[in-house]
């Protein structure tokens, strides 16, 4: 590529249940209950405490979410609505959220309560080594993943949700949050229908990276990676099939109408 609610997770959430083995819980439900170590770096890293390549990783962040601003201002301009840009949060080991305190094992994330998006900088390094998913597109997928989950909440579609889950079982909300989680893939790869139209932002072999990385953070790869089994009522965020399928929809499509996972019979 060219250069409080409960929080909302993309990869981030996926590497804890991973790494804490804790399948069947909300991952939403995580950023309180995972332990931080009050004596590691400061929580939203100041630039010139940065390494050479934090500050590249930070600079390449930013422009991604520039070209996810130009995109949704003109997807919600075609709406007859007005986009309200997300902030965007840099941090190592640890940070303060209005949706609690958050560790760097949950990886980027959104936050609902202040609409801002959460990146933590030390992922990608676990994405490329850990998940085998390297390339700075398969990065540019989890940023507009986690914008996607902000046009939901600009939309209401994460209200509906949240406001569901007092209403169901665990295992019956755990689907429903699949198909949240499956609406954001979709939404990221709509961003990069649009951002190659408008900004020809692609280069070849982007796709197939942001594929890979979708692939690599299903539900039914990490918990084979973590367990050696499959259990599909703790998915929360869709199979690897599943996340590509959506993401794929999106760039193929560009049509915010072809993304009502909540309407599809076929994940």
């Amino acid at each position: 590529m060219r250069a409080g609610k409960l929080a909302l997770g993309g990869g981030g959430a996926l590497i804890v249940l991973l790494v804490a083995m804790l399948f069947g819980v909300d991952p939403r439900a995580l950023l309180e209950q995972i332990p931080v170590d009050q004596t590691g770096m400061s929580t939203q890293q100041a630039p010139q405490g940065r390494s050479a390549e934090e500050n590249e990783l930070a600079e390449f962040v930013s422009v991604v979410l520039a070209t996810t601003e130009d995109v949704w201002h003109q997807q919600f301009g075609e709406m007859g609505r007005t986009y309200e840009e997300p902030t965007l949060v840099l941090f190592t080991d640890q940070v303060q959220s209005a949706c609690g305190m958050a560790g760097a094992a949950v990886g980027p994330f959104y936050c609902p309560g202040d609409r801002q998006v959460y990146i933590d900088l030390g992922f990608y390094d676990l994405l490329r080594r850990r998940l085998g998913a390297p390339g700075d597109f398969a990065q540019a997928y989890v940023i507009a993943h986690e914008v996607g989950h902000h046009v939901q909440n600009l939309l209401g579609i994460s209200d509906q949700v949240h406001e569901a889950r007092g209403r169901m079982s665990a295992r019956d909300y755990n689907a429903l949050s699949v198909r949240l989680e499956l609406q954001a893939d979709f939404l990221a790869g709509l961003w990069a229908h649009h951002a190659q139209r408008m900004e020809r932002i692609l280069e070849p072999g982007d796709i197939e990276e942001a594929l890979g990385a979708a692939s690599a953070i299903g539900d039914d790869r990490l918990q084979m990676q973590a367990e050696g089994r499959v259990v599909p009522d703790a998915f929360t965020h869709g199979t690897s099939e599943q996340r590509v399928r959506w993401f794929r929809r999106g760039f193929e499509t560009g049509d915010i109408r072809e993304g009502d996972t909540f309407a599809a019979t076929r994940l």
